[in-house]
């Protein structure tokens, strides 16, 4: 059995840090991986990363981590995942990586996501090119997710993300909402290719579980969505 803990929408900032660090305690007794999905600071700016890093200095297991919208909000995107790699922890756009954990192989493919609705709803290569272009940014990260699952060998299978593939758990957010939140075309490759778990954030106020149309598990970990400081999926083979 492989153990992951995740967690989504952390926001780092000062004044949150002795609760956010107290979260964490002890959780290598708990989990053999951390993955936390995005909106890893409050404004986007470097400095809170500095902040998530003092945060997660205790926690003896490994980190994986993928940016979220709150995290491009000034430009300083790259500034941030340096700030994260440079104190040892694993940041994925597009990449994959490999733990290992009691004999078993633990594979991540991680990207950012993004918005675009669901079904036939979803938004089209159609009209004017600002809508197209953000049609494009879609299909670009769904490709991603296409490109890490293929390339892939491991003996569990997680996609982490930021932007939710599927509507199931978004419920609770007003559907208003639902295209800035997810869209399915990531959930394509990942029942094309396979997965054991999807992991997303964004949706504070959406439903921690959902399952894609192929049968993936997904989780909404994001903390307002949790009610917690993290949550712990057990992977058994």
């Amino acid at each position: 059995m492989v153990r992951i803990a995740a967690v989504g929408d952390v926001h780092a900032q000062v004044g949150a840090v002795p609760m956010l660090k107290s979260g964490f305690a002890n959780i290598a007794n708990k989990a053999d991986i951390l993955a936390i999905a995005g909106d890893l600071t409050a404004h986007g700016k470097a400095e809170e990363a500095e902040v998530l890093v003092y945060i997660l200095q205790d926690v003896k297991v490994p980190i994986v981590l993928v940016l979220g919208n709150h995290d491009y909000h000034l430009g300083e995107q790259d500034k941030i995942k340096g700030v994260l790699v440079k104190s040892g922890n694993t940041v994925l756009d597009g990449e994959t990586a490999v733990f290992d954990v009691g004999g078993y192989k633990v594979g991540f493919v991680g990207t950012k996501g993004f918005g675009g609705g669901f079904g036939i709803r979803a938004l089209p290569d159609f009209g004017e090119q600002i809508f197209r272009e953000m049609y494009r940014e879609g299909v670009r990260e769904a490709n991603k997710i296409r490109g890490g699952l293929e390339s892939l060998a491991a003996d569990f299978r997680i996609v982490l993300l930021h932007y939710s593939p599927i509507k199931d758990t978004l419920f609770g957010e007003p559907p208003e909402v639902y295209a800035f939140l997810g869209a399915s075309i990531m959930a394509e490759p990942i029942d094309k290719l396979g997965a054991d778990l999807v992991l997303h954030g964004h949706a504070h106020y959406g439903t921690e579980k959902g399952m894609t149309p192929g049968g993936v598990p997904v989780r909404n970990v994001a903390i307002p969505t949790m009610g917690r400081p993290y949550a712990v999926y057990p992977l058994i083979r």
